[in-house]
């Protein structure tokens, strides 16, 4: 691949803000405080925002009596659609934009009716006899959109790789992976299609699957013009221009926080009573119920503290399977909220479990007539006769019918797909009262409720347990308030007394997040990339023009400024002692800092540190310029790998040391963790506290260890820690005796010793330095220390600057094109080879690992039912808690996977990928359902495989259903190189999976 050099960035104009108004009947344009509007005219001050990002030396031409100008865009032709209400301003706006056929981004809360944009431009293609795709993140949601468009538009199809209906219609829904594999392919549909509609572009900050939606905008032709519809994010002009930058064609912002049905939020105190409005309906916050509300918990310690546990016993009893008494705290919220009319009341955990144990508990109360129970009961039966007569006497199935017909409801991802889409179609008939719904509840189709309860605002996120953020709990409590029907949403808080103002403040009233890139190279991209005929699309190409580029690129200007302000206060400082030796003197400190650096990145890999973390032991933390001083580890947790740790940060990253620092006294960072480092020699008292820290953030291990008590809970115990620390700093002035990377920790790694020695020599050179001895004038010195503070940040910024992104993923691309070389992907001259052209047909498992199983013989030996067993492993699935015991036909065929997967593994770290070898085996080697599937394929019944697993019934089916759609994967990559035994028997494990409740269709078809 030929070296380019940097891309030069023509910045994309954006034309100026318009704020539009609707106020008062006369039309004014006067702009109005919410603050002075009243409650009920509050409502009517629906403002948008419009931007547009213009391509340089763009001319329109279109009829401006019909369209308006680019800034200010207005449609007085013949509508493609008529709506039965009239359109709210940001609609207006939004369809005027797609009348002129440009890009349009459309970003407004749950609710404000962003369909109608959708519907809008779907119209438009069928007036004008074009196609038009609509693409969601999950099919569950490409299955309603299906249904919900059906009913309004004649031709539509829908594409999910579980399902395909009308393929050739005008409108084709389906999953945004779906599109990306038409690009990758050249697929003949692309030529006819003139919108795609992007809904939820906000999944683009996925981890795990927002590069899909950015490769699919990447490849679609600049003729096809997109419509994205997003929940509000703070940079929504920044992204318009990475569209007008890459397609060359204007792109269009129109922006509202307008709700359509203003909220009030509450907070309930956990154990305690009564509601306290903390948020009002002109979004103000009341500090003085607050206060209230915290004096409440105070009320509790004293004389009533045994009243405060036992809200949390009930919770606890609750999360563990038994019903909670009906003085639970969640109990007498439903009580209250449904004695005061407020239902449909959706009540948001964190925790699949605890929204069943939550229903459960809810035994004494019944919200239902009759006459809705008779309702909901032929709703029912009608729904499982698409089940045989055994599947329809499931327990999962069975048990839901009582609860359903008192109005009472459960919906998260582990439930069976028939009763998931039960429940969301009885809620939308409004039979369900109250929904206990984890978070995937608040995506996709709007399905509003008068309230919602939020049990907790911490959520575990694969990291840390930390508090959700402003962006998410937009996304939850906007179902709170049904347009047309509520006069007011509302959102109950349960919060507890460790929840501070300010941190509740910033998650009611805090600005949605940015839009951040998630971009990463994967081994799929590049061979697909490298198998397209007309070589316009390389992965260089990919990289430049990625949203992730795009936006490093447009932070560059703020980083000259920065490093021009950082010279320029050098140059202020005096000079005079420069021949005295200083800059060498300095440089000498700056090299023995980067050594040190390097060493403790080499020190820090887990497989050589974790023997040393261990509770007690002293570790010195930095967070980039933040120097938190020396903690006390206590806890090691492992977090589960994602494809996205590795390389930002290496497989160090994978960890979190759990460690007592010491903090100032009540600051709180965004996410409400602790998060201010109290300098060791600050006047300020400050207290201990455990700081969940990224393994990457240790800067220093000591040699010592410290006894620690077994409750850290009193801040007596953690104090007791910050005074023995306090004492080693004085009984070590020079600084804390440290482990020695040789001599401690025995590592001979040839190129650590070389380190070591390095900087060794570098120390003994600093010790003789004249200047290490001769004191200096105090201002001398002062003022050297600050110079050299400034250098070596202005070095850090400019290395930020020559780090390009470009250049980090092309030394990826690099490292990535030598495996595929080794494995036989592709040949010297980056030709695709046979195993290439396999691996490009395979999105779903590990594309290296399932072909080297494919040509190293492992699928050859195996019948279909131990081909789809084994298959199981490469579909990501909960974790059981279970031990893994397999049966002998199943052992061997996955220790070849194990081994297949550790040679892999050991490829790439010896092409300086970043990749832990045992982690990448586990990551890549999941059997907790290898069993379960092999009896379903050999014809066991749903019931009998339910009860081999404690795997959640729902989860177990979106693992066979995406299995089938991988087998099915497979059956195309081994006809593509010629394996027709294999196709065969790829094809005979995916039938043998196809049958009974796993496969039953969805109601929404």
């Amino acid at each position: 691949m030929s070296e380019m050099g940097e891309p030069e960035m023509a910045e994309p104009e954006v034309a100026g803000k318009r704020k539009l108004s609707e106020l008062d009947p006369d039309k004014t344009n006067k702009p109005q405080n919410p603050e002075t509007v009243p409650p009920k005219r509050r409502t009517l001050a629906r403002t948008c925002i419009h931007e547009v990002a213009v391509p340089n030396e763009y001319t329109s031409t279109k009829d401006e009596s019909i369209h308006g100008t680019l800034s200010h865009p207005v449609y007085t032709g013949t509508m493609a659609k008529n709506y039965p209400f009239e359109l709210d301003p940001f609609q207006r706006v939004s369809v005027a934009c797609l009348e002129r056929k440009e890009s349009v981004l459309v970003s407004a809360h749950t609710s404000a009716g962003k369909t109608a944009v959708a519907e809008y431009a779907i119209a438009m293609s069928f007036r004008d006899k074009q196609r038009v795709i609509y693409t969601s993140p999950l099919k569950a949601l490409s299955n309603q959109k299906y249904r919900e468009l059906s009913q309004e538009f004649s031709d539509v199809g829908l594409m999910t790789g579980d399902v395909t209906l009308q393929p050739n219609a005008s409108c084709l829904v389906m999953t945004t992976e779906i599109l990306r594999g038409m690009l990758y392919r050249g697929s003949e549909v692309i030529k006819e299609v003139a919108w795609v509609i992007f809904d939820e572009i906000h999944y683009m900050k996925d981890r795990e699957r927002g590069v899909v939606w950015e490769e699919s905008i990447i490849f679609l032709p600049p003729a096809i013009k997109m419509v994205f519809l997003s929940a509000t994010m703070s940079n929504a002009t920044e992204f318009a221009e990475w569209i007008c930058y890459l397609h060359k064609q204007p792109c269009h912002v129109v922006y509202t926080d307008f709700r359509p049905t203003p909220l009030q939020h509450y907070v309930f105190p956990m154990g305690g009573s009564g509601l306290y409005l903390v948020v009002d309906e002109n979004e103000q916050f009341k500090e003085e119920n607050f206060l209230k509300l915290q004096e409440t918990f105070n009320k509790q310690k004293s004389g009533l503290s045994g009243k405060k546990s036992s809200g949390h016993k009930h919770n606890a009893r609750i999360s563990k399977g038994g019903s909670a008494s009906s003085d639970s705290d969640i109990y007498r919220i439903v009580k209250m909220i449904m004695e005061r009319q407020f239902q449909p009341v959706i009540i948001f955990s964190f925790s699949r479990r605890e929204c069943e144990h939550h229903a459960m508990s809810m035994a004494k109360l019944d919200f239902n007539t009759q006459e809705e129970k008779d309702a909901i009961n032929e709703v029912f039966r009608s729904a499982i006769l698409c089940l045989s007569e055994e599947d329809r006497n499931l327990p999962a199935i069975e048990q839901m019918l009582p609860i359903l017909q008192r109005g009472i409801a459960v919906h998260h991802s582990g439930l069976l797909p028939i009763i998931k889409e039960l429940v969301e179609l009885l809620f939308q008939e409004g039979l369900v009262k109250a929904l206990f719904a984890t978070e995937t509840f608040a995506m996709g189709l709007n399905m509003p409720a008068k309230t919602v309860v939020f049990t907790s605002v911490k959520k575990w996120d694969g990291d840390t347990n930390r508090y959700i953020g402003s962006g998410e709990y937009i996304q939850m409590s906007g179902r709170a308030g049904r347009r047309g029907k509520d006069e007011r949403g509302i959102c109950v808080i349960m919060i507890d007394e460790g929840m501070e103002m300010n941190v509740l403040k910033e998650m009611t009233l805090g600005r949605p997040a940015p839009l951040v890139s998630t971009f990463r190279l994967s081994y799929y991209t590049i061979l697909n990339l490298m198998s397209r005929a007309e070589g316009q699309f390389t992965a260089e190409h990919v990289i430049r023009n990625s949203f992730h580029q795009f936006q490093y690129e447009k932070a560059l200007p703020e980083m000259e400024e920065k490093i021009a302000k950082l010279e320029k206060e050098a140059s202020l400082l005096d000079d005079s002692y420069a021949e005295t030796g200083l800059i060498e003197y300095q440089k000498m400190q700056l090299d023995f800092a980067e050594l040190e650096k390097k060493i403790i990145s080499e020190i820090i890999r887990p497989e050589r540190v974790l023997l040393y973390l261990v509770p007690g032991r002293l570790v010195k933390v930095r967070d980039g310029a933040t120097e938190w001083g020396w903690g006390v580890v206590v806890n090691v947790v492992k977090k589960s790998p994602s494809a996205s740790t590795v390389g930002a940060g290496g497989v160090a990253s994978n960890y979190i040391v759990d460690t007592l620092l010491h903090c100032s006294s009540g600051l709180s960072g965004e996410n409400g963790s602790r998060s201010k480092p109290c300098p060791p020699r600050a006047d300020e008292k400050g207290e201990m506290h455990v700081v969940p820290v990224p393994m990457p953030l240790l800067c220093g291990l000591s040699s010592v260890r410290i006894a620690i008590p077994s409750d850290l809970r009193p801040s007596e115990a953690r104090q007791n820690v910050l005074f023995a620390v306090q004492e080693l700093g004085k009984r070590y002035p020079q600084g804390l005796p440290k482990l020695h990377p040789l001599k401690d920790m025995g590592i001979k790694d040839q190129e650590v010793v070389d380190l070591v020695r390095q900087l060794e020599d570098l120390d003994s050179k600093l010790r003789s330095h004249p200047l290490h001895k001769v004191g200096q004038s105090e201002q001398q010195l002062t003022s050297y220390k600050r110079k050299a503070e400034l250098n070596h940040e202005i070095q850090q910024v400019k290395s930020r600057m020559r780090e390009s992104q470009l250049q980090k993923f092309r030394d990826e691309l690099k490292n990535r094109s030598r495996v595929l070389k080794m494995l036989g992907h592709i040949d010297a001259d980056g030709v695709l080879q046979l195993k290439g052209r396999a691996a490009c047909l395979i999105d779903t498992g590990d594309e290296l690992l399932v072909t080297e199983l494919m040509f190293n013989g492992t699928f050859n030996d195996l019948d279909p039912h131990q081909v789809a067993a084994l298959a199981s492993c490469f579909i990501p699935c909960d974790k059981s808690n279970e031990q893994v015991r397999l049966r002998g036909e199943l052992s061997k065929p996955l220790q070849q996977l194990q081994d297949a997967a550790r040679r892999i593994a050991e490829i790439q770290r010896e092409c300086k990928l970043d990749v832990n070898v045992e982690e990448y085996v586990e990551s890549t080697c999941k059997p907790y359902l290898m069993d379960v599937i092999y009896c379903w394929s050999k014809g066991a019944s749903f019931a009998e495989v339910i009860d081999m697993t404690d795997i959640f019934e729902g989860s177990v089916i979106r693992l066979a259903r995406r299995l089938d759609e991988f087998l099915n994967q497979l059956r195309a990559a081994a006809q593509a190189v010629g394996e027709l035994e294999l196709e065969k028997k790829f094809g005979s494990a995916s039938e043998s999976l196809r049958r009974g409740i796993m496969f039953a269709n969805s109601l929404y078809l």
